[in-house]
């Protein structure tokens, strides 16, 4: 696809807020902007995550869910991409849940529902979902750091990215699996993510490099 003049649209969380970069401008969207003459728009705000929290309230940032952002979107957007999933894991208080959720309090259901709103809301745009990244911790224990037993490694969450977007029939950008930033590996983390979570100015240019191959192809 051209993308030259297109409106694209990035939902997400810290990561899209540019959490870790030097300046806004070298975030990945950011970095499509400039190199392909697209208007980008950034929605990311840190600390967000999929699904709904459960307990609602208790911190006004994270209350904003990506689906409750929806409707503050371009409403003529040409693609809109969606890249979350991290916070679900790491410190949400949501079930991970299964395929046949429609509910908003668990992350198959709120994936569900977000994707359906972003259909319904641009019917004619192209959507993309990216994967989370590898994260420092994406095996560990039982409890994440809100002491909620987790339902699986990052990899589940992963997975079920894959298969609620694979029944829409949206583009995944498997950033998980083709985007070489590990941070288990002192390097790669040195490189590209030193915090373990939030990749920095080089790791953007790698993710902007994988969205961009998946735009090229629409």
């Amino acid at each position: 696809m051209e993308l030259k003049g297109k409106k694209i649209a990035f939902l997400g969380d810290s990561i899209t807020e540019g959490c870790g970069t030097s300046g806004i401008d070298k975030v990945y969207w950011h970095l499509i902007g400039q190199r392909t003459g697209a208007q980008v728009y950034g929605y990311g705000i840190g600390g967000t995550k999929i699904a709904k929290p459960r307990v609602m309230g208790l911190d006004a940032v994270s209350d904003q869910y990506f689906g409750s952002r929806v409707d503050s979107m371009i409403p003529d957007a040409d693609i809109v991409v969606v890249f979350g999933g991290t916070n679900d894991f790491g410190w949400g208080d949501a079930p991970l849940g299964t395929m046949e959720d429609r509910r908003e309090d668990t992350f198959y259901g709120a994936y569900h529902l977000l994707l359906q709103k972003l259909i319904d809301r641009y019917p004619d745009a192209q959507l993309v979902v990216m994967t989370p990244l590898h994260r420092g911790n994406e095996d560990d224990g039982l409890y994440n750091s809100q002491g909620v037993r987790r339902m699986g490694t990052l990899k589940c969450y992963v997975e079920a990215i894959h298969q609620v977007a694979e029944f829409y029939g949206i583009v995944v950008a498997d950033l998980y699996a083709t985007c070489p930033i590990q941070p288990r590996v002192e390097s790669l983390k040195a490189r590209y993510m030193p915090d373990g979570l939030h990749p920095n100015d080089a790791g953007h240019v790698l993710i902007a490099n994988r969205l961009l191959s998946t735009l090229n192809m629409l």
